[in-house]
């Protein structure tokens, strides 16, 4: 068995590849056979690294206070003539600012403060520049170096920082990560020699930047997303749902509450449950995404397909049997304000066990410290009841199969109350469309785990909420909707309405094909026609194939897949265009927030991107 020189959770200081920049890094694990040492930054950034790139904290302090006072007779003479030459260099500073740090004492101290470089995402952050011990005595080195600060003097504090070339790039292993993490190193300062040695930071955990209207918006969404899911039940469900006869009138209170409503939304999740559970299907693990700030990965069984295989034949069995399952449209408002009760219940209990996990569990963007806001957004980023995950089977489960089963359900309660033999043709693209959709993103499980929602948001009241009530209870507003306002379809327009779907369907599963085979393979010889802009990260932007074409065209397939949904309901009212209407409010304000994420982890790469790519969802218009 090899010597292992450092232990797993140590704090160390490794070199970032191509460069003699040394960064605070927290030990991982150690591969024994490829002699790499696993390590990760605190915002995630994962490498391997050799023993000899890795020094330990405290000798690496101690070094550098040795090399800041034992410097070569040339370096002290020159030192000598400007006391502020005393002044620690950082990577991100100019040469001009060490030039006026001379100027005044004044001077000397302001530059003592971490100075950024603007639009330069390989300097973006300060960070500790050391030099290999056979340089120390390389005078001509030293003297070229000073001869270089002197003649930029006059140039502008502002100037950008050229990154060091990468060298050596074959000595190191740099992760690709599926969630376009930022892949920059967190900011390390070099010892004063006159200082004591600095102790490591702890690694942030409380979230600086707020979404969805931060603590303010926390409240509104809070109350208006049940508002509004229960304005939707109630307006489709009259006679007449036009948005003229708004509002709608609302029901007794004590006809929202049905036990045997609340009975069986718990036995199909228990349901669920247990076919999640079963040890069927693959154990995924997430191995190229973002590791957790632990650097743990979490493994996953995905046996999506199995489970909604095995709940179509429950439901077809059940329906054999004699089991009236038009029970789920007659009592449709009674079964979401269930859900809704079970939410917020999941909710509450969410954010009471977040209250006891360690800090590096948590999500950075829904630790706030303030409780509603975290109670929305979720604290704890993968909470877990020994291996059952409770966001991942929440994400793909009871909620996206039930949308099935609901529209299953609807077809039902359409032939029995038109007295129809057959669904009619606009029920029965709805169901197919939706069912394919669904029967996709099972067959693909393991897409997910690189989302969004897995890889950084906090499992609370957003998800909880929008993964058990907001899935099968507006997504299914089409079926609600044709049970009692039926749209005869000819022949023709059925066809056309057909190939739009596939239209959608093609784009949407070739765009994201694409994108995780390059993503798994970059190197792979089938997509060596795919071009691309290489970034400070690691990571490479795809500006050919479906990718060249617009910025997100698996947002354009999802959004032609909802026209095909809409157009069956037909155009008398707007009430079943809803979710056509929500899915472009959601993808514009999702490519928003993308947009601005990237251009932070990318910087410069990122607007070459754009001038590349020129627009975001629909060629020529958007």
């Amino acid at each position: 068995m090899p010597t292992v020189k450092y232990q797993k959770d140590e704090t160390v200081m490794g070199r970032w590849p191509g460069s003699s920049l040394y960064y605070q890094v927290k030990v991982v694990g150690f591969d024994s056979k490829s002699q790499l040492y696993t390590v990760i930054y605190k915002d995630g950034t994962e490498l391997e690294l050799k023993e000899q790139d890795i020094r330990s904290a405290a000798g690496f302090q101690l070094r550098s206070r040795s090399r800041s006072r034992s410097r070569s007779p040339g370096r002290r003479r020159s030192r000598s003539r400007s006391p502020a030459r005393t002044t620690r260099r950082s990577s991100s500073r100019t040469a001009a600012a060490v030039a006026a740090a001379a100027i005044t004492e004044s001077a000397k101290e302001s530059s003592r403060k971490d100075a950024k470089v603007k639009d330069t995402p390989e300097a973006d952050l300060s960070s500790v520049q050391t030099k290999e011990a056979e340089n120390n005595s390389n005078n001509k080195h030293e003297k070229k170096e000073e001869n270089n600060t002197a003649n930029k003097v006059n140039e502008k504090p502002e100037a950008k920082v050229d990154a060091e070339p990468e060298k050596n790039q074959g000595r190191y292993n740099l992760r690709r990560r599926k969630d376009d993490g930022d892949a920059k190193p967190v900011e390390t300062k070099a010892e004063e020699p006159e200082e004591k040695e600095a102790k490591p930071a702890p690694a942030p955990t409380v979230a600086t930047t707020l979404d969805f209207g931060g603590k303010i918006g926390a409240y509104f969404w809070l109350l208006f997303l049940p508002a509004w899911v229960l304005f939707l039940l109630l307006q489709v469900n009259m006679e007449d749902p036009s948005l003229v006869n708004f509002p709608p009138p609302l029901p007794p209170l004590e006809t929202l509450w049905d036990t045997q409503a609340f009975g069986i939304v718990i036995l199909w999740i228990l349901f669920q449950a247990l076919l999640y559970v079963l040890p069927v299907g693959k154990v995924s693990e997430l191995s190229e995404g973002m590791p957790l700030r632990t650097g743990e990965r979490l493994k996953y069984r995905t046996n999506g397909f199995f489970a909604i295989v095995v709940s179509a034949l429950v439901a077809v069995a059940a329906v054999y049997q004699g089991i009236d399952l038009t029970y789920i449209h007659s009592n449709f408002l009674q079964l979401s304000v269930a859900t809704f009760l079970i939410s917020v219940l999941l909710s509450i209990y969410l954010y009471i066990r977040s209250r006891y996990v360690s800090a590096d569990q948590l999500a950075l963007g829904g630790n706030s410290g303030n409780v509603v806001y975290d109670f929305f957004k979720g604290r704890e980023l993968n909470p877990r009841i020994k291996n059952f995950d409770l966001k991942f089977f929440c994400e793909m489960r009871p909620g996206l199969i039930g949308w099935c089963l609901i529209n299953f359900a609807m077809a039902l309660a359409e032939m029995k109350q038109q007295g129809l033999d057959a669904p009619s043709y606009a029920m029965i693209l709805v169901n197919v469309f939706q069912l394919l959709y669904v029967v996709d993103g099972l067959w693909n499980e393991e897409a997910i785990l690189t989302t969004m929602d897995l890889m950084h948001d906090g499992f609370g009241f957003m998800l909880a909420f929008g993964d058990l009530v907001w899935v099968p209870f507006t997504y299914t507003l089409q079926a609600y909707y044709l049970v009692s306002h039926p749209n005869p379809l000819s022949p023709l327009v059925v066809a056309l309405i057909v190939t739009l779907k596939l239209v959608g369907f093609y784009i949407f599963r070739k765009s994201n094909s694409e994108k995780n085979a390059f993503r798994r393979n970059p190197s792979d010889p089938t997509l060596s026609y795919l071009k691309t802009i290489p970034t400070a990260t690691g990571k490479s932007l795809l500006v050919s194939g479906w990718w060249g074409v617009v910025r997100h065209p698996n947002y354009l397939g999802d959004l032609i897949m909802a026209l095909a949904w809409s157009l069956p309901c037909g155009f008398s009212h707007l009430l079943p265009w809803y979710y056509m209407i929500y899915f472009i409010i959601l993808l514009v304000h999702r490519d928003s927030r993308d947009m601005s994420n990237c251009r932070r982890k990318y910087g410069s790469a990122w607007d070459e991107y754009c001038r590349t790519v020129r627009y975001r969802i629909i060629p020529r218009v958007y």
